[in-house]
């Protein structure tokens, strides 16, 4: 299956992330009370209807799957976290670095925040990408 290339706004993805943990956790598809909730204990305060509205415009964009159950609609992510993850980074690769991973990991590696751990690991993962192993 091709991949799907989503570039969602910052709201979006917060509530993609809600339901992508959920899922992980496999409680999903969650309610819109759940959706809120989970989004209020992130520190976003949005109103019912608010979440309803964004709910079905991400429904609309296929981003997610909507269910009825009795009287309640339930929500879950369709779209890959990874796929995601990797659209976006492509785009800020693109766009700011224009294609240049090696400008990209230059201004990783120089911020202070890097733990020395961290770099070890991506030592690791460059060396199998070396060696063309994939994780």
């Amino acid at each position: 299956m091709e991949e799907q290339k989503f570039s969602p706004s910052e709201l979006e993805l917060q509530i993609l992330k809600v339901l992508w943990e959920a899922k992980a956790a496999a409680e999903t598809p969650l309610a819109v009370r759940q959706v809120r909730e989970r989004l209020s204990a992130t520190g976003r305060e949005l109103a019912h209807t608010s979440v309803i509205t964004m709910l079905n415009i991400m429904t609309s964009k296929k981003m997610l799957r909507r269910s009825k159950r009795k009287n309640a609609m339930f929500y879950s992510p369709i779209v890959a976290e990874a796929d995601v993850q990797r659209h976006e980074l492509d785009d800020v690769l693109q766009r700011v670095f224009d294609g240049s991973h090696t400008q990209l990991m230059l201004t990783l590696l120089d911020r202070n925040d890097v733990s020395p751990e961290a770099i070890l690991e991506m030592r690791k993962l460059i060396d199998q990408a070396k060696r063309g192993d994939k994780q």
